[in-house]
């Protein structure tokens, strides 16, 4: 039966869903000497782990001091200007968007306006082309 349990935490191991407390429980079995054919080739995963777990070392590590952090607070000033430029070139671009539109509604304008001017020539030709009928058929009329 203890078979049947161990071969189910190591497909539990391999599939990564172990506790702890069950790692412990093949590291253990693993480190008898009594294995089974066909688990021989984990034996030597778990006393890998179970003895590197012995394992210290005596040598001291030295850590680095503390660089000063000012490049910290230029680089925020730097990130701060970068992004004050990017507003104001949005904003010089808008200005710019804008002024053009004026232009072309005042060019627009200018153009409409010819048009009306000339519309209006045509109309007061119209007009007098239209008293020499009225005239015309008034003469007419009399005879």
């Amino acid at each position: 039966m203890e078979l049947v349990k161990i071969e189910k935490l190591i497909k539990k191991y391999v599939e990564a869903e172990t506790t702890l407390e069950e790692e412990k429980l093949l590291k253990d079995y693993f480190s008898n000497n009594d294995v089974p054919a066909h688990l021989e080739s984990y034996k030597s995963i778990f006393t890998y782990f179970k003895n590197s777990s012995l394992e210290h070392s005596n040598k001291s590590i030295t850590l680095p001091k503390k660089q000063n952090k000012n490049y910290l607070k230029w680089l925020s000033v730097a990130a701060m200007l970068v992004f004050f430029v990017g507003i104001f070139s949005v904003y010089q671009n808008n200005l710019r968007e804008k002024e053009q539109a004026r232009l072309a509604y005042a060019e627009t304008q200018k153009a409409l306006d010819l048009i009306s001017k000339t519309l209006n020539k045509g109309n007061n030709a119209i007009a007098q082309l239209q008293v020499f009928e009225d005239t015309q058929n008034r003469i007419f009329k009399n005879k």
